[in-house]
């Protein structure tokens, strides 16, 4: 066999909602150059599939340049009215086109649902599209990232489709949790896949995968059961589902860590403290100011120098002694004139407030703020639009749109993409290209405001759901002393964590529910016996069976703490003769076992419970990454390993089965060969 290129390696990783694609390697390996909507639509042909919706429509044609029917020679009065009349009126032709929708999911099929193949045919044409659309070379190997929730069958299935179908001299099939430790350089890792409705939980122990206890497709824990949470809180205030994913994707969603309080709670609890004390510090302060007037008013009957002739409490002028002091006129400029300052004077002030509160208020992290405000576009007919470009106000208020307190009128985007259909001036028909006669739209993008409700895409239990399956993943791992390995290399991906602060509450909840501090392992260190060593914090002075052990108060068993709790209360010897001897025989054989049998599987860590759980940094040769993000790190790890197995290795280490081993083992030899 020829020794494959770079250039030619073709690698396929299918998700529920997104499939990503690639031809060749890069020197520098990138994120993937083909990203394509897991869906395909069914054809007018049963059985076949288009990419795309394709529309059926007619148009209606009008041809003038009819020739008029020919005659023996005279012409009657009423052939030549029918002459004019065709002339004008012409005849009309209907004609029908078909059009591609690349905006519409009207009858949109999903080969994958929850991580799981449900549509073979749907599957295997999707598979057909990417294929030509890249458009390989013959001499092409192929690597298929498969889902954990796949099963043998699935496997098979899909070899025997790529031999089959395209011929393929080199087939490959690696597991994505595989993929994601390739990528983190990571040989054990516990990989936590946060899809579109699954979460999946592997644990990886020196690159191999622990399928007992493998939480595979654990379902209502990925991005879709966000969004429902959001559209449950939200749905009351006229939100609809594609405004709630809008918003879970924005920068105000943000997933805080739990116990953390919400914005104005804060405020709440100070308020509703001592309610009895607060009201009693209104009524002094309301009375010190209402003494406080009535003070300044008399002191400002005395500016006069008449004694009080100004005004009374409550402001109420005494009208007498003004007209009789003569100075009226004097009084009521200066009036007028107090009056103008003082507006001056509240004026500034509040200006000076707002000034100050506003720098405050932006300065505020999103965590903080009470309400926020993110930029919601949808995609609307350009028939609901005026001259203007904007939408009317009853049209907003009519469908529900009024989200957010007070919204505003929704302008459209700069970037407006519409396709107004064009007319053809010489037939009085419209054009006949697909894009003039698709249906006229325009995205039209307006602020809606958001409350404390933009925190709480969690807080049906996913979290809870997800930190459970890690829990139950790690400890259905046979090697105990893998376990800590696996608490401190935690391996987040896929698109549902893209989430703000979901990474980080998830951690903190792992902490809450199953860390133990280091001191909490000597709480039982007076229970023990004199005799046993005194365990520490790493679990590295596991007790174990002295050599002075005396014959007559201890026996053997796999755990010496049972034993010496027993016999503890038997100091008698109360057990029937030749006993003691043969267990104490028993215990010297362990004894001897443990000390020239130095067992693999001693560990120096928790088994039960973590002492520190600690997320994987992933490497940062990889430049083109840095950006994108690591929730498509399993596209890495496979670009990673199809260079070693396609193009450095070459088969001698059968990562991948060529086209003679299917042609003599047939599609079951692949589970000899998959990674």
């Amino acid at each position: 066999m020829p020794p494959f290129k770079d250039e030619h390696v073709l690698i396929i990783a299918p998700g529920s909602q997104t499939t990503l694609a690639q031809l060749g390697l890069p020197e520098s390996f990138t994120p993937a150059q083909l990203r394509t909507s897991t869906r395909m639509f069914p054809a007018e042909k049963k059985g076949e599939w288009e990419p795309l919706k394709v529309r059926e429509r007619k148009v209606t044609k009008r041809r003038n340049d009819v020739a008029p029917e020919p005659t023996d020679g005279d012409t009657t009065m009423g052939d030549t009215d029918g002459v004019a009349n065709n002339a004008e009126n012409g005849i009309e032709e209907e004609d029908t086109y078909f059009e591609e929708d690349p905006t519409t999911e009207e009858g949109a099929v999903y080969p994958i649902r929850q991580g799981r193949i449900v549509d073979w045919s749907c599957l295997f044409a999707l598979m057909t599209h990417i294929y030509n659309t890249l458009s390989p070379p013959f001499h092409t190997p192929i690597l298929v990232i498969t889902q954990p929730a796949w099963t043998a069958q699935d496997h098979e299935t899909l070899t025997q489709f790529f031999f089959e179908k395209f011929k393929t001299p080199a087939f490959c099939l690696m597991d994505s949790a595989l993929a994601v430790c390739y990528a983190y350089a990571a040989t054990t890792a516990t990989v936590v896949d946060v899809g579109y409705e699954k979460c999946d939980v592997s644990a990886v122990v020196d690159f191999l995968i622990n399928d007992i206890g493998r939480g595979a497709a654990v379902s209502g824990c990925g991005g879709e059961g966000m969004t429902q949470r959001l559209l449950e809180l939200l749905s009351d205030k006229g939100f609809t589902r594609d405004m709630c994913e809008q918003l879970k994707r924005s920068g105000i969603c943000e997933i805080l860590p739990p116990g953390t309080a919400m914005p104005g709670e804060a405020e709440a609890e100070a308020i509703n403290v001592n309610p009895a004390a607060a009201a009693s510090a209104g009524a002094n302060a309301a009375g010190l100011k209402s003494r406080g007037g009535a003070a300044g008013g008399e002191g400002g009957d005395d500016q006069d120098g008449e004694g009080g002739e100004v005004e009374d409490n409550e402001g109420v002028l005494d009208v007498a002694t003004i007209v009789v002091s003569g100075k009226t006129n004097e009084f009521l400029a200066r009036k007028e004139k107090e009056k103008a300052e003082k507006a001056e004077k509240a004026a500034a002030k509040k200006a000076a407030q707002e000034a100050a509160a506003a720098p405050k208020q932006a300065r505020l992290p999103n965590a903080k703020r009470l309400t926020a405000t993110f930029h919601y576009t949808e995609r609307r007919p350009l028939e609901e639009l005026n001259q203007n470009g904007k939408r009317p106000l009853e049209n907003g208020a009519s469908n529900g749109e009024g989200a957010a307190k007070g919204p505003k009128p929704p302008e459209p985007q700069e970037s407006t993409q519409a396709s107004a259909a064009e007319t053809d001036l010489s037939t009085g028909t419209k054009a006949e290209g697909p894009a003039q006669i698709a249906e006229a739209t325009a995205l039209i993008r307006r602020d809606v405001e958001v409350g404390v409700e933009r925190f709480q895409a969690t807080t049906g239990g996913i979290l809870d759901q997800i930190a459970d399956a890690i829990h139950r993943c790690i400890l259905s791992v046979p090697e105990i002393h893998k376990r800590g390995e696996l608490w401190d290399n935690l391996t987040i991906v896929g698109n549902g964590s893209k989430v703000r602060g979901f990474k980080d509450a998830l951690v903190a909840k792992l902490n809450s529910k199953y860390l133990i501090s280091p001191s909490s392992a000597t709480i039982f260190t007076s229970e023990l016996p004199s005799n046993f060593t005194t365990p520490v914090a790493t679990g590295a002075n596991t007790p174990q069976p002295q050599s002075h052990l005396s014959s007559s108060h201890h026996g053997a068993g796999v755990n010496p703490l049972l034993l010496a709790a027993t016999t503890a209360s038997n100091p008698g010897g109360l057990a029937p003769p030749g006993q003691h001897q043969h267990l104490h025989a028993q215990l010297q054989m362990q004894q001897y076992q443990q000390q020239n049998q130095q067992q693999p599987h001693q560990h120096s860590g928790h088994g039960q419970t973590p002492t520190s759980i600690k997320l994987t940094k992933m490497p940062e040769y990889f430049p083109e990454w840095k950006d994108v993000g690591t929730e498509e790190a399993a596209f890495l790890g496979a670009q990673v390993a199809a260079k070693v197995v396609f193009v450095v290795d070459q088969g001698l280490s059968k990562g991948f089965m060529s086209r003679t081993e299917y042609n003599d083992l047939g599609p079951q030899g692949v589970h000899e060969f998959c990674m």
